[in-house]
């Protein structure tokens, strides 16, 4: 009895770990995984992304190119700042990294980098954001069929100081639509779940 008690005690444990694995795979992070956040959130288009006039990004994960609808299965790409160090470029949030951002009812996955030239690191988004926030993030507004002074107007009216979730669970409330298509409406603050 023993040596079958040392056998069925390992088989639970591994089938354990893989219903823990399924279930993490499945339902995504949850509450617990979460935090809050203050950003400086503003939005480049189709008309100032580098290269301008394109929607190229440098780091995809979910996206070839930028774009999403804000839903947590197609978060909309967004843009962090980075550093050079050694030769070698690193972003300040890890690409694939979700946000979940309130005033705009929408979910961000880092795929690009903001600002370009030798030395990043001492220009937009990795410095200079307002006081009050601990991040800047910049958030892709399209813009490729619709004139430039409308992606421009939209930008405007997103760019703030706002909560955001990193790490959310999928159950915020979600005005899905890349963010030029809607306008760019903006919401309050707190984060509503469905």
């Amino acid at each position: 009895m023993r040596r079958r008690l040392a056998i069925l005690v390992p088989a639970a444990l591994v089938l354990v770990a893989a219903l823990l694995v399924v279930d993490a795979l499945t339902d995504g992070p949850t509450e617990a995984d979460e935090r809050t956040i203050t950003a400086y959130v503003t939005g480049y288009s189709y008309f100032d992304n580098t290269p301008p006039r394109s929607d190229a990004i440098s780091h995809p994960v979910v996206h070839r190119r930028a774009g999403g609808k804000g839903t947590y299965a197609d978060p909309i790409t967004v843009a962090v700042g980075h550093s050079r160090a050694h030769g070698r470029d690193a972003l300040d949030w890890a690409p694939g990294t979700r946000f979940y951002v309130p005033s705009l009812r929408r979910y961000l996955v880092v795929e690009d980098t903001c600002g370009d030239g030798s030395r990043p690191q001492d220009g937009p988004c990795h410095t200079g954001y307002p006081k009050g926030a601990s991040t800047w993030l910049d958030v892709w507004v399209g813009g490729a069929r619709e004139a430039r002074s409308r992606s421009d107007a939209c930008m405007s009216s997103i760019s703030r100081i706002a909560t955001v979730v990193v790490d959310p669970a999928r159950d915020y409330v979600v005005s899905a639509g890349p963010l030029s298509d809607s306008s760019c409406r903006v919401y309050g603050d707190t984060p509503e779940r469905r």
